[in-house]
């Protein structure tokens, strides 16, 4: 059983907690109709006056996708701002990894250029949250063992990232 290891906790969830603040203020726009279609048209006016293209006229499916996107993120980032744990990261890291191969895919089918901005914070926040995860594992001093201080009566990490007692 592979057993993933927590990053350090304080500066790890300044990181989980900065980027579900960028996710509020990015998509709470996104989660109703009438938010929406204010976002799309300054986004598509931003676009437009950058020359970097603009969005699809509005309509039904398109708003209905945004909304359900907008609503799922904000209530995922409510959760880490909130209540910010190590595995929120990691997870949020991989949701990340998954945005940003959709938005390549957006943008090498013809999306609009403005798509590179948010393509470039999705993967610095990416990289961000996966990394200490991939170092730990890789640094980690006796494999098999659960957490670094598998002392007993220490906190010891779950294998998430969760913490136990000992």
């Amino acid at each position: 059983m592979i057993r993933l290891i927590a990053p350090a906790r304080p500066v790890y969830l300044r990181v989980v907690r900065a980027s579900a603040w960028y996710d509020l203020v990015v998509t709470a726009g996104f989660a109703t109709p009438w938010t929406y279609a204010l976002v799309h048209h300054a986004l598509s006016s931003l676009g437009d006056a950058l020359g970097l293209g603009v969005l699809p006229e509005l309509d039904p499916i398109q708003t209905l996708y945004a909304n359900l996107m907008g609503s799922v993120v904000v209530v995922w980032a409510v959760l880490r701002i909130v209540r910010p744990m190590a595995v929120h990261g990691l997870l949020d890291g991989f949701a990340r990894t998954l945005f940003a191969s959709w938005q390549a895919y957006a943008l090498t089918h013809g999306a609009m250029r403005l798509l590179w901005l948010f393509f470039a914070v999705e993967v610095g926040f990416g990289v961000a949250q996966l990394v200490p995860w991939w170092r730990n594992q890789r640094t980690d001093p006796e494999p098999g063992r659960t957490g670094r201080a598998g002392r007993a009566g220490r906190a010891e990490e779950h294998p998430l990232g969760a913490p136990r007692q000992s």
